[in-house]
């Protein structure tokens, strides 16, 4: 019950922007946290001046002047991580040590105001109560990104305080805090309206970005993803690896497509884009560039590199496909390049592979006419 009713208020983030979502929270905790700091920065003089007299020096001025230092070494610690490269795994250390450190602060401070407040006249009372609630809601609206350490302060915070005005039966004290209280709750619900509209937000940019990279017909990668691959993967350092790039055209493709009609057609490229699919499987990319022409990245450390790619998409090829249950052939012309060998750049691998294609298609046109020359002679003979 506790787990189901824990994803129905706070429900996990989708598998498939968990990544961005952390790197999203981390830049947000960046940007917001030096405010949070700045602020309870501002209220430890304060904080100080008010507390209890007959409290040990160390209670009265040692926890201001400790979160003082905190908020200190909390500021330059940021400036020095905005100047640096904010990459996966520094996001998510980011966050849990936010998270962590928010949780024992917002212990330390509502531990102080609690201990003043049993230590002081009614009438300084209010003085803690402000204090803390300032606090704490001031460092959940900073966290709101990470909605477990915004709802964490704000319960450590708010909670213990509260119960504490509501004991004393004086119906200022007690309107005070049920104030302090449904303030918390609103904040808690801006908490997680938030959360849910920043998932929909990456959810909706995921969709996106793939619609923009994957082939609308074959549901394939596109030139574009096939572009950004490359770009990923040609780099000017030592530690680039080798990769291969493979271009494949149909061939007999028109006279079908001429003969059945466009959506048989298109049905036929779909058929072969599985194929090709099927055949490389996640050892590599399969993009359709458009038409009939596709594309494969082999990159570095895919088993396929070893085999001859050529040969394996040709083969995975020869069986019929049977579309609108008419069995149809399809051949295709392979031209096969690899970085940085057969050229340093995008631009040289692709006219080298190009190169390779024409050359496979030249060979089949010959082959092609020498058996149209055997067939003749034969015909006239007989």
């Amino acid at each position: 019950m506790i787990t189901s009713l824990r994803r129905r208020l706070m429900p996990p983030v989708p598998e498939a922007i968990r990544d961005d979502f952390t790197v999203l929270r981390a830049r947000r905790v960046e940007s917001q946290s030096p405010m949070m700091y700045l602020m309870l920065l501002a209220t430890t003089p304060t904080a100080a001046w008010a507390g209890a007299a007959d409290l040990h020096w160390l209670i009265r001025y040692g926890m201001p002047a400790l979160l003082a230092v905190l908020c200190v070494l909390g500021l330059i610690e940021n400036m020095i991580s905005r100047r640096r490269h904010l990459s996966l795994g520094r996001a998510r250390l980011m966050v849990r040590k936010t998270a962590g450190v928010s949780g024992w602060v917002g212990v330390m401070c509502s531990s102080w105001a609690v201990v003043n407040w049993l230590a002081s006249p009614p009438e300084n009372h209010a003085s803690f109560a402000m204090i803390i609630a300032m606090g704490a809601l001031a460092t959940a609206y900073c966290l709101s990104s990470i909605r477990f350490a915004a709802i964490l302060n704000l319960v450590i915070g708010v909670v213990p305080i509260s119960a504490l005005m509501l004991s004393t039966g004086q119906p200022a004290q007690m309107a005070a805090a049920t104030s302090l209280l449904l303030a918390t709750v609103i904040l808690i619900r801006f908490i997680l309206q938030g959360h849910i509209m920043l998932v929909d937000l990456l959810q909706l940019q995921n969709q996106t970005r793939d619609l923009a990279h994957t082939d609308p017909l074959t549901g394939l990668a596109n030139r574009r993803a096939l572009d950004e691959r490359i770009a990923r993967l040609i780099r000017p350092d030592e530690e680039a690896e080798p990769f291969r790039l493979a271009l494949l055209d149909l061939d007999g493709f028109k006279p079908v497509n001429d003969r059945y009609g466009h959506a048989f057609g298109d049905k036929l490229l779909c058929s072969v884009a599985e194929r090709l699919r099927e055949t490389i499987g996640a050892d590599g990319l399969v993009v359709r560039q458009g038409g009939d022409e596709f594309a494969v990245l082999l990159p570095p450390g895919s088993p396929l590199n070893a085999a001859g790619i050529a040969d394996r998409l040709l083969f995975a090829l020869v069986r019929p496909h049977v579309v609108e249950n008419i069995p149809v052939t399809v051949g295709a012309s392979v031209g096969v390049a690899q970085w940085p060998d057969d050229g340093a750049s995008a631009d040289d691998l692709f006219e080298c592979a190009d190169q390779a294609l024409y050359r496979a298609k030249a060979e089949i046109r010959g082959l092609d006419e020498r058996l149209d020359e055997v067939r003749d002679q034969r015909a006239a003979s007989a």
